[in-house]
């Protein structure tokens, strides 16, 4: 018997579709079992046939179909990654992690959230995926869905501390990040330093919380100002407009993120206040914002990398069966410095 001619069966393939065992079978004139064989490194096959099969499947750019072989295997090997498109913190993190993961022989299956919420929606869509494993960026307090979540699969909750007993949790130490940040202002000569944010769910209240124990560490109680605001460009110009109505600008400003402090320089640089001259303004994420030329934001850094690192030795961790007691890591934090900083503007002048 003839074998058929590679071209004829090349051609014979459906457009599109990515090439199986049954291709390289084909293409060659052999069994599929001789193929199956071959690809898994069974033994039994001749060298030769090796040889020519191995280069058949990479002629026709056979894959092998790892989700159809993990789930023969009773796994899928997913992260669920839920987090917000809008944050480049987060998004960063996703990027870092998808390569991270790889690397351990995990996929990551994307849930991006809004800032409306639908996070009980996202997270159940990814469980239904049969993750093995999901990380969770800031959900609103009280998410049920993350609690059930947790008796099906490990949970890592990302970004803020949490108490709750069913995750594991890396957050970012925000208290030593904005002490780092007050005592850079007061070194500056700044007292009347004022914050915007507060809102938008516990991670926007306990970092103002951070603000005012950096105040109270540089003897700066009676000073404390917060402007109460959300993490968006637009909350950030909101706030910079309801400081402008005021008869007197603090001298400082420290922003929840450095979304918000991109809307409130915006808003100063059309208003004509000078920053850092009349007065100065620092970030929180050290995202690539605040390195923009027109922005050089001094702003509190996290650690992409160290979150990263902490989540997936949880996850790798957890799915590998390790049950002791749950992790609390804080992500370290610094100050960079850069040029919407300056000395405090003479309060005679």
């Amino acid at each position: 018997m003839t074998a058929p001619n590679s071209d004829d069966q090349t051609r014979r393939r459906t457009p599109g579709r990515l090439p199986t065992m049954r291709d390289v079978a084909n293409h060659l004139g052999v069994s599929r079992q001789l193929v199956s064989l071959v690809l898994r490194d069974a033994p039994g096959p001749s060298a030769e046939s090796k040889e020519r099969i191995l280069a058949a499947a990479a002629e026709l750019g056979y894959r092998p179909h790892t989700s159809a072989r993990l789930l023969r295997e009773g796994r899928t090997r997913l992260i669920g990654a839920v987090f917000t498109m809008r944050n480049p913190f987060q998004v960063r993190f996703v990027e870092r992690l998808h390569a991270r993961a790889a690397a351990e022989g995990f996929g990551l299956a994307l849930g991006p959230a809004s800032h409306d919420g639908g996070v009980d929606e996202v997270i159940s869509e990814l469980i239904a995926e049969r993750v093995e494993a999901l990380v969770v960026f800031n959900p609103q307090p009280n998410v049920q869905t993350l609690e059930e979540a947790s008796r099906l699969v490990p949970v890592v909750l990302l970004g803020e501390w949490t108490d709750a007993p069913f995750v594991d949790n890396i957050y970012v130490d925000e208290v030593g990040g904005l002490r780092a940040a007050i005592a850079h202002l007061r070194k500056l000569g700044h007292r009347r330093i004022a914050y915007v944010g507060g809102r938008d769910g516990s991670v926007g209240q306990g970092r103002a919380e951070a603000y005012r124990l950096a105040m109270d560490a540089e003897g700066l109680t009676a000073e404390v100002d917060v402007i109460l605001s959300g993490f968006g460009e637009e909350d950030g110009a909101t706030a910079a407009r309801e400081l402008l109505l005021r008869a007197d600008l603090p001298t400082a400003v420290v922003c929840c993120g450095d979304q918000c402090a991109a809307g409130l320089l915006a808003v100063f640089a059309r208003a004509g206040i000078d920053v850092p001259g009349r007065l100065s303004v620092v970030g929180f994420d050290d995202s690539y914002l605040a390195s923009l030329s027109y922005h050089q934001l001094t702003s509190v850094h996290q650690d992409v990398e160290a979150t990263v690192d902490a989540a997936l030795a949880a996850v790798v961790d957890r799915t590998g069966g390790d049950t002791g007691e749950r992790r609390v890591v804080a992500t370290p934090t610094t100050l960079v410095v850069r040029h919407s900083t300056g000395p405090a503007k003479d309060e005679t002048e």
